[in-house]
């Protein structure tokens, strides 16, 4: 069975945007962004809210921008033809080998899981997520800690009445110094 995953950047006080919607802070470096291009690699299909899917639009046409280095080219390789479905209720039309959800986030889930097919179903956009939280139907998540503190904005994590175990030990220690 297919693996639901949800995967951000995200400061350390929990953030994937903060309270001016800046994400800046996540821009990857070399390394960082490799990670990005052998994650999408194991992504059969990605889900996206309005938001990320109109952030994400650039990448349908990255391949033609000549100031592009080679791994935003790999990742542009990558992205174009990834099938995408895009849950809105705004939008009428979407543009790549992207979709309009027909149906709500459960059933598309389960919809994608019974279908023969390789990768992940990756769920993109912190709204999306939160639903997709709420219903039970995340296995997997993914967070690149960015040791920046935000202050608020979009939480990473989303608010709602039940505990999800992520971690046998339930400790992760991180530690940070301000950088003066």
């Amino acid at each position: 069975m297919r693996s639901v995953t949800y995967s951000m950047g995200v400061s350390l006080d929990g953030y994937i945007v903060g309270p001016d919607g800046d994400f800046d802070w996540t821009a990857p470096d070399e390394e960082v962004f490799r990670s990005w291009i052998d994650e999408i690699r194991e992504v059969g299909v990605h889900l996206l809210g309005r938001r990320l899917y109109e952030t994400m639009l650039y990448w349908e046409t990255a391949d033609q921008d000549p100031s592009l280095d080679d791994s935003m080219l790999e990742w542009a390789a990558i992205w174009k033809p990834l099938p995408k479905v895009v849950f809105s209720t705004t939008l009428s039309a979407v543009q790549g080998n992207a979709r309009l959800a027909s149906g709500g986030l459960a059933e598309e889930i389960e919809r994608l899981r019974a279908e023969p097919g390789e990768g992940d179903i990756a769920i993109g956009g912190a709204a999306l997520a939160a639903e997709a939280a709420a219903l039970g139907l995340i296995d997997e998540y993914r967070a690149r800690v960015y040791p920046v503190l935000v202050g608020g904005g979009i939480p990473f994590f989303p608010q709602h009445e039940r505990r999800v175990d992520l971690f046998s030990s339930r400790v992760v220690y991180l530690r940070y110094r301000v950088a003066r």
